[in-house]
């Protein structure tokens, strides 16, 4: 952890406003001193010149739009939360580029959907606009467009997103700070329970009890969605810690705190991740047996010819599920065709489509580039 060159770290609502809502200045600048000072700090084994780079994931918008429109806590409803991250985001970023402002250092906003990161020119420019804003010395700050998310509002927390980012920028660490210290064997609040330092493998957290912890009312993460964040940036090579706001500069200075995951995978493309933990299927299709043994065993395209049945709406460029015929989901991948042109195209040879369709439908209805393959 100490020769972390690029770290991500993803901080929560809770860490930063206060119960009623309301974004709490102090909570902010402490968190900019830690994050500060860290960029001047040189990794272990790099030049003294040689700063770190840092990505901040932030949470807080909806937290920090509450008190402002009157609201003593979270709202349900879609509307009223959308509302809430649209007054809340401005104020959110203005409280980091003031902050920052103290140390120099630039503040760069960008607003990220599931969506974005899985359709290959939106994952592209926000690749480049993130490698840029680090390139150029400027520190950004990540949310999700809580303004124009729907599924995604109501999933997220960010600390998924901040393991696909962390994937996305190629960070070697990734850092989750919560108001709560690390992953215990039960509940923290209850005697008897202990910190769990290390996780080395998903076999280590059988049988430990891990559930929803946080101040309520505030944010929408609990301890599962760490957990969960942790194992996606885990299983793509990248080392985790999660801890607590208050312990963040011993997280950035590689001093023993919280826990700590150990990469448990290799990296993979960036847009896979993020298809795979992060897109919502906008349809299904199923497949004979021969098309799920191609796709799954083989790790081929999808052809027209292996499809029996097609579900939903959905348009060329959207992701869609992948099912055998008992129903289960065996792969996700973004599909070149309507859902409107794929009934004719089911059980049938490309070459036979090519001559009495014309050559664009002599292709794949899911590219292997673009497919992934759901663990069971």
């Amino acid at each position: 952890m100490r020769e972390a060159r690029r770290i991500v770290v993803k901080v929560g609502s809770s860490s930063l406003t206060t119960a009623a809502g309301g974004l709490d200045a102090d909570r902010v600048d402490a968190l900019v001193d830690v994050l500060a000072k860290a960029r001047t700090r040189p990794a272990a084994g790099a030049p003294e010149d040689g700063g770190r780079e840092i990505v901040l994931v932030s949470s807080g918008a909806i937290a920090a739009g509450l008190a402002p429109l009157g609201l003593i806590r979270r709202p349900r409803d879609l509307a009223r939360q959308q509302a809430a991250a649209s007054v809340g985001q401005g104020l959110l970023v203005a409280r980091y580029t003031a902050s920052f402002a103290r140390y120099g250092v630039r503040v760069g906003q960008v607003l990220l959907t599931s969506d974005d990161m899985a359709r290959r020119a939106h994952h592209r420019n926000a690749s480049r606009t993130l490698d840029q804003l680090l390139a150029m010395g400027s520190l950004p700050v990540v949310n999700e467009n809580d303004t124009v998310a729907t599924d995604e509002i109501r999933f997220g927390d960010n600390d998924r997103l901040a393991a696909l980012v962390a994937h996305l920028v190629r960070a070697d660490l990734l850092v989750l700070l919560s108001d709560v210290d690390g992953l215990y064997d039960g509940d923290p609040a209850k005697p008897g329970t202990s910190r769990i330092e290390e996780v080395r493998g998903p076999a280590d957290l059988d049988g430990v009890q891990i559930g929803s912890s946080g101040r309520a009312g505030v944010g929408t993460g609990g301890m599962v969605t760490k957990v969960e964040a942790a194992g996606i940036a885990a299983a793509a090579g990248i080392p985790v810690v999660l801890t607590s706001a208050v312990h963040a500069a011993d997280a950035l200075a590689g001093r023993p705190t919280g826990t700590h995951f150990h990469p448990t995978g290799r990296r993979s493309a960036d847009r896979l991740l993020w298809l795979q933990h992060a897109s919502t299927p906008q349809g299904a299709l199923t497949l004979d047996d021969g098309a799920v043994h191609a796709v799954t065993e083989r790790r081929t395209s999808l052809l027209p010819a292996g499809i029996r049945a097609v579900e939903g709406e959905f348009s060329a460029g959207d992701p869609v599920e992948l099912r055998d015929v008992a129903g289960r989901a065996v792969a996700r991948g973004l599909v070149n065709f309507d859902a409107k042109e794929i009934p004719q195209l089911i059980g049938r040879s490309t070459r036979d489509l090519a001559r009495e369709l014309g050559p664009a439908y002599e292709r794949e209805v899911v590219h292997r580039d673009d497919l992934v393959v759901m663990k069971a």
